[in-house]
């Protein structure tokens, strides 16, 4: 079995998007695309200043966007009549496919905010589906806890018995977050075809076989193909392991569209300002 290493180690950017939420991101500064993944921010402040403004209606097609809270509140609402209020563990996956047009505003005023949106690229023939909406809620989400570490279980399997909500998926995805206590170690077995990496959010670990002195908070750590992680906490830890199967398609991206071709982008910024973007 061929353990899995550290191939690269990203530094975040300083990123504004909506109105003028700051956030830090690590996927998606061009053209780092990680197959299938197209997109990775971080957000999240306790000046109100930095994310009050949201995320106003805007339009997508042709991927999915995951958001994760870890504190505070939003609220969603999109063109399929989808709405719901994310509070603290929530998950909202959105397949937008042919097309959606939705909101993700703050339903706070002040207090902190802290949370990821991943985007994910979806493949030719399901770019033009009917977009879907799927709401995890904190409470029914499948976790595992032991003396050692404690997962919630956003996407796939996780010993075989603790399992995500989100079914059947033709990119397989892993998305859990672990939560290690002080040098104990996380082992999980992952598809030698996936494309994987890990995003830390407290405390500090070792990946592998070697040691990195700089895989600390706020860190995109892109992992090697293979099939044993082998995840070691030097002090007490919280990161994200994220991984799914490549799509291995051309991409087209214009804004917050992402197709396989320019032609198709065009085609999608036509249908919007000409009021048929919706299906």
């Amino acid at each position: 079995m061929k353990n899995i290493e550290v191939n690269n180690i990203i530094d975040p950017i300083p990123a504004t998007d909506g109105a003028g939420v700051k956030l830090k991101r690590s996927i998606g500064i061009e053209p780092n695309y990680f197959d299938p993944f197209l997109m990775l921010d971080e957000f999240g402040s306790e000046n109100k200043d930095d994310y009050i403004a949201g995320f106003p209606p805007h339009p997508h097609r042709g991927i999915e966007t995951v958001t994760y809270m870890l504190a505070g509140d939003f609220e969603h609402k999109d063109s399929t009549g989808g709405e719901g209020r994310m509070t603290a563990g929530d998950v909202q996956w959105m397949k937008t496919g042919s097309g959606i047009i939705h909101s993700e505003m703050p339903a706070m005023e002040e207090g902190k905010l802290h949370g990821f949106q991943l985007w994910i690229n979806m493949p030719a023939s399901k770019k033009m589906s009917k977009p879907e909406y799927h709401y995890i809620d904190a409470n029914k989400m499948s976790t595992h806890k032991d003396e050692d570490k404690f997962i919630k279980v956003i996407a796939g399997k996780f010993n075989n018995d603790v399992e995500g909500p989100l079914g059947k998926h033709n990119i397989e995805p892993i998305y859990f977050d672990v939560e290690l206590e002080k040098d104990k170690e996380f082992r999980f077995n992952l598809p030698s075809s996936h494309n994987s990496f890990i995003y830390m959010i407290e405390g500090e670990i070792k990946i592998g076989s070697k040691k990195h002195e700089d895989i600390k908070v706020s860190k995109l750590i892109l992992l090697t193909k293979g099939e044993l992680l082998k995840v070691s906490a030097i002090k007490k830890t919280k990161f994200l392991l994220i991984s799914g199967k490549p799509i291995e398609e051309q991409i087209a991206r214009g804004g917050p569209f992402v197709m396989n071709t320019k032609q198709e982008i065009l085609q999608a910024i036509n249908d919007y300002h000409n009021g048929t973007f919706v299906k």
